[in-house]
Formats: structure tokens, sequence, C-alpha cells
């Protein structure tokens, strides 16, 4: 029954009571035709299963009673005769029986299918809050990990850093003292302690604008585009660039981490795996969107990734996620990728909205 009135069980009732009553009629016009050795019982369910199913019980156990009032009706004027009333009457007791179990058996059947549809519906809701609380959870998560990066990158910057340049100076001074009274040696040992400190500041300098790539300012996330095109190629021996056209702001510092990221995953991936020798990173904003698109000249994807790769990729359409962008990766016209990251921005409908 639930494949049999879908479309029809959303018509009104007002219509419906009217075709319950012209199916009757139709079947029993039939039934007083063929005569009263056909016996046309069966077709009454029609009527009675519509009536049932599209109105009510208590409408289909009336349909029910008519049907027995047409078919006995019909057979009289056809010409039959029964031998004792007890006959007419016992036929009509049975069929009215047959009738009401199968009255019974259809509003069990769609009892069962409401039930069913509301336990469906009930679990559909219970799923989409979960996934809306899992979202958020994941965001929450998110924003705590950048958030912790930071305050550590911050920390290293301010303090650890701060502490290895001190150390630095003293070890200088050490080395002019030890320089002024004619130790060579320990003077070139020092000098050599002091090269070390050195390094380890700039390493731990390096280490922090890792772990927080992108300033709190306006200009924190294009500022951290360049230093990473520059980033990329010192260190990866790949040529490089940033390019960016329209308004540059992006005041939500999530947004700005997730964007940031992205556009360093997808420079990794174009070395590891697509032996690109030049990437290009485009920052381009209306009034509407942000697109953040990074283009390369390597192979390209292949058709089907192997087993178990591809995380980079899949970390990127989380992230992606996240700020409600969306990301695509396609190959290029004249060969390489094409990783293209768009979102609605949100600065401009900010600006909007407190105009208005």
């Amino acid at each position: 029954m639930n494949f049999t009135f879908p479309r029809i069980k959303a018509l009104p009732r007002v219509f419906v009571i009217p075709l319950t009553f012209v199916i009757l009629v139709a079947v029993g016009l039939a039934d007083y035709l063929t005569g009263y050795e056909i016996s046309f019982s069966a077709f009454y369910l029609v009527a009675i299963s519509v009536a049932l199913w599209l109105v009510g019980r208590s409408f289909a156990i009336l349909i029910s009673a008519l049907s027995i009032a047409s078919w006995i009706l019909g057979d009289l004027a056809a010409g039959a005769r029964y031998s004792s009333s007890f006959i007419l009457v016992w036929n009509a007791v049975i069929t009215m029986s047959f009738y009401l179990i199968v009255v019974g058996l259809l509003s069990w059947l769609k009892s069962s299918q409401e039930n069913l549809e509301k336990r469906v519906a009930e679990r559909t809701a219970a799923l989409r809050d979960e996934m809306s609380e899992r979202k958020r959870l994941e965001k929450e998560i998110l924003a705590v990990s950048e958030r912790e990066q930071r305050r550590i990158g911050c920390d290293l910057h301010d303090n650890l850093c701060q502490h290895l340049t001190g150390t630095a100076i003293a070890a200088l001074i050490v080395e002019q003292d030890l320089d002024g009274m004619g130790l060579g040696k320990p003077a070139g040992d020092i000098k050599r302690v002091v090269n070390l400190v050195e390094e380890g500041i700039s390493l731990a300098r390096e280490i922090a604008r890792g772990l927080s790539p992108v300033q709190l300012e306006p200009q924190g996330l294009m500022n951290a585009f360049e230093e990473l095109a520059a980033t990329t190629r010192n260190r990866l021996k790949v040529e490089c660039r940033f390019e960016r056209s329209g308004p540059a702001l992006v005041d939500d510092a999530a947004t700005a981490n997730h964007l940031y990221r992205i556009a360093q995953e997808a420079i990794s991936n174009a070395v590891r795996h697509g032996q690109s020798k030049h990437i290009t990173i485009r920052f381009s904003a209306t009034d509407d969107h942000i697109v953040l698109a990074i283009k390369d000249d390597g192979r390209g994807l292949p058709s089907r990734l192997p087993e178990g790769r591809g995380m980079g990729l899949r970390i990127m359409k989380h992230r992606a996620s996240m700020i409600d962008a969306g990301l695509s990766v396609a190959l290029a016209p004249l060969g390489g990728t094409v990783v293209t990251c768009s979102l609605a921005n949100k600065n401009h409908a900010t600006s909007s909205a407190q105009d208005v």
C-alpha cells in the first residue's frame, strides 16, 4: 500500500469521498449488468481500500456496508431468488465479515506505515541535529587548535627567542673579553657557541611563524601568502609567486587560517606529487565572493588515486567545509592542476547589514 497511494494521498477529502462513491457505483453497476451468477464481491474492495487509506476506518466500514447493500440490490434486480431469506442474510454476514477483516488488516498496515514514517522522520531529524552538532564541535576543536598554536608561536617568539637573544649577547661579551685578554682559542669556541645560539633563534622564529602564519591584522593573510611564496622559492627551489586582486581583507581569523592551510597543502601536493616547477597563488575578492586558486604546471591528478593516498585532498576539503566554502580540483587547460576554494565574502555582507 505504500507504493499504491503516495500521490493520491495528498488529495483533500472533498475529492476523495466523492471518488469513493463513484468507484462504488461503478462496481455496483457492473455487478448488476453481469447478472447474479457472477460474483463481484472482491471488486468492492477497491472502494473500501480507497476509503480506508485516504479517509479513515469509520468511512471504510460505511463503504463496506454500502457495498453489501449494492451487491444484494444488484443481484435481486438481476433476478436472483433465494429459497430462504436466511441464505441471503448468511451470505451478507459472511461477506461483511470478510470486508471487516480486510479493513482491519489495512488499518494495521496503514498504522504500521505511519509509525515507520514517523520513526524515520524522527531519526532523520536526530541525525541532522547530530551532524550539525558534530560540525560545530569540529569547528570548535579546530578553533581551539589554531588558538593554541598561535599561543605557542607567540610564546616561542616572545619568550624563547628573547631568551636566546640574551644568551647570544652574553656569550658575545664573553668572547670579546677573552679576545681582549689574548685568549684566542677560548674566544673562538665562544664564537661558535654564539653562532649556534643565533641558529637556534632563527629556527625558533621559523617554528613560531609555522605555528601562527597569519597575523591578526588587516593585511595578515596577504602578508602570510607573500611569505609562503617566498619560503617555497627558497626552501623547495620552485618558482612561486603570489597575485591578488580586489579587496584583500579577511577579518575572520579562522577563515584566514583555513585559507592559508589550504594553500600550503596545495603547494605541498604540487611539489611532492606533481613535480611542479612553477606555482601561482592567486587571491581575488569581490563584493560577493572570495576565491583562492593555486595553479601549478605539474603532472596533474591521476584518474584514480592510489590506495591510501589523497589525505591532503581530504584535509583541504574538510577545511573548506569548516568555513562553508567550496573546493574543486581540476586539470589546468595548459597542463598541471588548479585547486580552487571559493566562499561568500562575509566582510561585505556584514558591512552591508550594518549600513541597513
